[in-house]
């Protein structure tokens, strides 16, 4: 089968995750081939991959622009291409799409009412004016495409409520050994600004600035830690810098910039920067807890790193990361910074047996470890089996540019009735 997966849209986050997770385990598959559309800022990451062709498309900046762009000339890319079927990874569909589609639908900004109230209190009017109506074109698109899938069971419950549509979970899932294949040291400059810092607790956060990941309520509790007696040894640090230039998108980071001082954390937040995600692993080593404010997310693939690296995790009480972490995560009300800082002092006061042998930590306390050692890439590669759908190729004649209908012997079967492997994310 030739697979042509739409990835322009990924850039940052989530979306750029994945493909790094997907990508590598589909180009060794013997029967499948790939045609990317990715970000030319990308090319260098993937042009190695063997059976990967990379589409020679430079998208325009800002969604809209690229999403017209996608309607109006990828349609003759994938024809030209020879593709049986279009996975497309940024949360819209093609319209008129020459061959069958699957749509990756993983923006949960679209159907969170937290992120329109806490745009309406940030007064970011623009913001939520251009999520509504980018929320119009994922909804639409799910819609239009013949196949939905979801990165959680969470995600997808919400989609189909949202929608009316079928809508199929699939997780990202994982590839352990991938991930930590990387030997090189962490770069110089990292090491030195893990070091630089007194002897003491680490806690981590993975994340680049934006309103949904709730910095704010992370700093906040920071502060209530760093009161305590013992709180001045614990420092934060962030895979990011609290500057609006240096992060995606239009988030403006002078809000947590000024709690940040104004509560007197200059000392205890500390800015890592982006880290190059062949060294993330090196990160969570050398931290000690891992912990997640988000009041949004649809996978959260963070909470999966840090369980394959072993880390305790306190995660905010939404569905996804309950789904994701089951019983390896202790969770907190979202926006209750001061049941975060009860959640965290507890882990630190009760830490020095842990600290002592992180390797008996990590198989009896955190046993999502021992699973990703044990299935290393199997599930991604289960994930791929289950998105190519092939009763969704076996014909090309049954399906025409822009319809979502198939001749009656080649309708497919049920998403269900297609998928391999067994139940994702279990422990």
């Amino acid at each position: 089968m030739h697979l042509f997966v739409n990835g322009l849209a990924a850039s940052a986050g989530g979306g750029l995750t994945y493909l790094r997770n997907v990508l590598p385990q589909l180009s060794v598959r013997g029967d499948v081939q790939v045609t990317a559309a990715v970000n030319p800022q990308l090319h260098l990451e993937f042009c190695d991959l063997p059976q990967v062709t990379l589409a020679e498309i430079e998208p325009p900046a800002g969604t809209l622009m690229r999403f017209w762009q996608e309607q109006s000339s990828l349609p003759a890319v994938i024809l030209k291409s020879g593709a049986d079927v279009l996975v497309s990874a940024g949360n819209f569909a093609l319209r008129k799409s020459p061959v069958p589609q699957i749509l990756l639908s993983r923006n949960a900004l679209y159907t969170c009412a937290d992120f329109f109230r806490d745009l309406r209190q940030r007064r970011e009017y623009r913001m939520w004016f251009d999520t509504r109506l980018k929320a119009r074109l994922a909804r639409r698109s799910i819609e239009t495409a013949e196949v939905t899938v979801a990165p959680s069971e969470a995600f997808a419950r919400e989609l189909r409520e949202w929608t009316g549509k079928k809508v199929v979970a699939i997780h990202h899932g994982f590839d352990a050994e991938s991930f930590q294949s990387d030997s090189a040291p962490l770069r110089a400059d990292l090491t030195e600004k893990l070091n630089s810092t007194e002897p003491g607790f680490r806690l981590l956060f993975v994340s680049h600035y934006n309103y949904y990941r709730n910095f704010e309520t992370l700093i906040r509790a920071m502060a209530r830690v760093v009161s305590q007696p013992e709180g001045k040894r614990v420092r934060l640090f962030l895979t990011c810098k609290l500057r609006t230039e240096d992060n995606p998108g239009s988030y403006r980071a002078e809000r947590a910039v000024k709690l940040v001082n104004d509560l007197g954390l200059r000392s205890s937040v500390v800015e890592l920067g982006t880290i190059p995600y062949s060294q993330l692993h090196h990160i969570y080593r050398a931290c000690d807890i891992y912990v997640t404010p988000a009041y949004c997310e649809s996978f959260a693939h963070p909470l999966v790193e840090a369980m394959s690296s072993g880390l305790p995790i306190i995660a905010s009480d939404i569905p996804v990361h309950r789904e994701i972490c089951q019983e390896s995560a202790v969770f907190f009300p979202p926006f209750s910074d001061e049941s975060l800082s009860q959640r965290i002092w507890h882990l630190l006061t009760s830490s020095d047996q842990r600290r002592s042998d992180r390797s008996r930590e990590r198989r009896h306390i955190w046993p999502f470890r021992e699973w990703s050692q044990q299935r290393r890439g199997r599930q991604h590669r289960r994930h791929g089996d289950r998105i190519l759908f092939r009763r969704l190729a076996s014909s090309p004649g049954g399906h025409q540019p822009g319809s979502r209908r198939f001749h009656s012997d080649q309708r497919p079967q049920r998403p269900e009735q297609l998928a391999h492997g067994t139940r994702q994310c279990q422990r």
